[in-house]
């Protein structure tokens, strides 16, 4: 298995970064995209790093925040995989500002084949779209800084990921994680049958040395999950922590990681 990133928080040598994320992976005889960004920023890297994204299989929407899918305007045809909540209005509880995606669903209806599923998609033999992740600890997703219209809390129900399947266990990568990565994971084992947990990347939504944050390291070393990559939307304190219980690798646009 292949992943490289076309977009992440922090900048490669040659590669720029923006607030997103998108991840183009290859596996089982497949080339995802997972998420584009806010921008194009994900194809001007991908042509810089020498990879040719014209030929992937599928695109996979981990949810609907403008930074992991607002780069959609940049592409046209394929397969689309989403859950049906992607497509909300939805805004910051702060200052109201607007955080949704740009394109409503019938305007990515028409640009793609569009695979909308709350449940578990099967992309490929080794390669499953989570679906909704089911939200059974008691410190993860219990606050929001979100709202939806109406001023009603929004606790991004759409949030999915996707689980590949090595020999050495389950690899899941995340878009933001903000159904909990600990919620993830355990989905992801009762989804696929399969208890080893190799590792997991992406965004982990972990601001602060938390107790979620600490519930989460605790279960990551129980489980002896072997590769541990937080990004993007993952703060610096909780970063500084992986670091020294994980000795993670900052992760970085133009990264290209091999499993």
């Amino acid at each position: 298995m292949t992943i490289s990133i076309l977009t992440d928080n922090y900048p490669g040598a040659h590669t720029p970064a923006e607030h997103g994320l998108s991840y183009l992976i290859e596996h089982d005889g497949k080339k995802l995209l997972f998420d584009t960004g806010q921008s194009d920023l994900f194809l001007k890297n991908a042509e810089a790093m020498g990879i040719d994204i014209t030929n992937i299989d599928t695109i996979v929407l981990s949810h609907g925040h403008f930074d992991h899918g607002d780069g959609l305007q940049y592409l046209s045809g394929g397969r689309l995989i989403c859950h049906p909540g992607c497509f909300v209005k939805r805004y910051r509880k702060a200052d109201h500002s607007y955080i949704g995606l740009k394109y409503s669903k019938d305007e990515i209806a028409g640009k793609f084949n569009l695979v909308i599923s709350s449940a578990p998609y099967q992309i490929a033999e080794r390669i499953i779209f989570l679906g909704e992740i089911s939200r059974t600890t008691d410190f993860e997703s219990k606050n929001t800084s979100f709202i939806l219209e109406g001023d009603t809390p929004d606790f991004v129900m759409d949030d999915t990921s996707i689980a590949m399947i090595l020999d050495e266990g389950l690899f899941i990568v995340t878009g933001c994680g903000h159904a909990g990565i600990v919620n993830t994971l355990e989905h992801a084992r009762k989804v696929t049958g399969i208890n080893k947990l190799n590792g997991i990347m992406g965004g982990f939504h972990l601001k602060a040395i938390s107790r979620q944050t600490k519930e989460t390291m605790r279960y990551l070393k129980k489980n002896m999950v072997m590769h541990v990559y937080p990004s993007h939307c993952t703060g610096h304190p909780a970063l500084s922590l992986f670091h020294k219980s994980f000795n993670t690798k900052q992760v970085k646009t133009g990264d290209i990681f091999k499993f």
